[in-house]
Parts: structure tokens; sequence; C-alpha cells
């Protein structure tokens, strides 16, 4: 057992699982170094450092027998790493996803593919052209499904559900209760619901599509997805992490949907709409890490009410 698979995580990370998963997760990050060890045995890997925090997740970096890099990932939930890999397999025919390598469902752990030079959007720190966006966003829409894949996918209001259940608990508990109000949230959660059902014009969606789950993967493969949350519903929904991250105001979020909406074929009030819906989750984000006083915390703001 080497020094990265004896001690996998910081206290930060730690803070995130327990956060994630409950005082549970304090129990399986004591078997960690054991599951780590293990699975690095049976797909021959040797574990060679941290990789980025995860909300669900411990990554680390790895490399195969034969040398090529990889990057392992373990979940406390082994079923929401067992969904992961079902669903990349879904886009494994582009090269907009990492490959998949290993999938253990039972012990929560999957090996994927290295994406070099692998830095998210988010650590770059640079808003994309939208064009490169929308562009990703449709080569991930337009995957044909069969009738058994899409029940890989759940149904976008699910998604839409846990996701503004999630964040009202986030805003209450947090310092975003003193500055964003409840009712903006509630409100945000009933214009997504009504904007979730698409009915026959459903795409597969990656439904988690932020900056920090978007790769630059260099000139020879563009930007490439990863930490899937698969649902099944609006198209506009992927694009909305990308109207507003970074926006300096409510103008640049409605230029940025008319570019966005022309890309993937949409309307760009529906998506400027599905902004509105998620403006007070970004806000309450905002709050909780001490950014009530930035433009970001203020056009979110404004758009809640806009």
């Amino acid at each position: 057992m080497n020094d990265v698979t004896a001690k996998p995580i910081d206290d930060k990370q730690r803070d995130r699982l327990v956060r994630r998963f409950g005082t549970g997760a304090l129990h399986w990050l004591d078997g960690l170094p054991s599951l780590v060890s293990d699975l690095a045995a049976d797909w021959n890997l040797t574990v060679e450092g941290i990789g980025p925090h995860g909300q669900t997740s411990v990554v680390l970096r790895c490399r195969r027998a034969d040398g090529t890099a990889a990057v392992l990932k373990v979940s406390p939930d082994p079923a929401l790493i067992g969904a992961e890999g079902r669903v990349l397999n879904i886009w494994a025919s582009t090269s907009r996803v990492p490959r998949v390598y290993e999938v253990d469902a039972r012990r929560g752990g999957i090996l994927m593919e290295a994406v070099e030079p692998g830095f998210t959007i988010a650590e770059i720190g640079v808003v994309p052209p939208m064009e490169r966006i929308s562009a990703l966003i449709n080569e991930l829409h337009e995957i044909r499904i069969g009738a058994s894949t899409r029940w890989e996918l759940h149904p976008l209001g699910s998604r839409i559900n846990f996701l503004f259940d999630l964040w009202e608990r986030a805003r209450a508990e947090g310092p975003a209760a003193e500055l964003v109000p409840a009712p903006l949230m509630h409100h945000g959660h009933s214009l997504a619901r009504g904007l979730a059902w698409e009915g026959d014009n459903a795409v597969p969606l990656h439904g988690d599509l932020h900056p920090g789950n978007i790769l630059e993967g260099g000139a020879g493969r563009g930007l490439v997805a990863i930490d899937p949350r698969g649902c099944l519903g609006d198209a506009a929904y992927d694009a909305v992490d990308w109207a507003v991250w970074k926006a300096t105001s409510l103008n640049e979020i409605e230029e940025r949907c008319m570019v966005l909406a022309a890309g993937i074929g949409v309307p760009s009030q529906r998506l400027f709409r599905w902004c509105v819906a998620f403006a007070p989750v970004f806000a309450t984000a905002l709050a909780n890490r001490g950014r009530a006083d930035t433009q970001a915390f203020k056009v979110a703001m404004e758009l809640s009410s806009a």
C-alpha cells in the first residue's frame, strides 16, 4: 500500500462527502484505502496521485499495466457509479465522453480514460465561445437511443425535484437563508418543473453540464463531458450553466441564450426561462461560498426576478 492509497483525501473532500452522504460516509472513508488497493490490484493499476475533488466521489490518477494514464473514481454510492458507467456508454460512439475501461457496480469503482490535457473549464476560468458549447451539446443530444437505453435515463422532472430539494436545504442551512428569500427558490422550482417535460421532443441529457464537468481535450479532441447524471427531457436544460457562468449582466445572459439556442435548436426565450428558474440556485451557491458581495451574486438575484 503506497502513501497515495493509504491517505487518498484531505479534510475538504471529507467534508464534501459527509455533506452529500451524511455521517455514513465516514465509515466508508475508513475502508477507502483497502478499497482502492483492492481495485488497483484487480485492474493492475499503479495509483499515482489525487485527482480533482468531487461532491460524490474520490478521484485518483493512475496508470494501467500498458502504461496508459487513467482515472479511478470511487464513491460511497455504488449505484451512482454503476449508473455513470452505463450512461457514459450511451455516448461511447462519440469522442465527447471519456472511454470506460472497467466498472465495479458492487464496490462502487469505475476506471476511465484520462483525457489530456484534461483541465476543466472551471479550472481554466475562461468562458469558451458559446458555439463550442452548443457543438458539444448537439453531439450529446443527437445520439440515437433504443427502448432499453431510455430506461437508464431518468425523467428530467425527477432531476429537477432532486436538485431543488438539495439546494433549498443548502439555502435554509447556510448564509443564503438571510440573502435569498425562500419564495424565490419555490418560484424557480415551479418554473423548472413546468419547463422540464418536452414529450416527443425529449433528448438524452447529460444532466449536470456545468464548467466543472467539461474537460478541455485539446485541438484533436475538443470539449469532453464527464460525470453525467443522465436524464431525458428538454434540450435547453443542458445549456443553462453556460448562459449564466461569469456573465456580468442580464443583457449578456440574453445574448448567450440567443447564440446557444440557435446552436442547439431551441427557442432562446425558453432557455432564458430555464436560467430564471435556476437563478436562486446560483445565488444560493454564491452566498454560501461567501460571495454575496460580487457582481455574479447581484446578477443572479436580478435574474431570479426577471
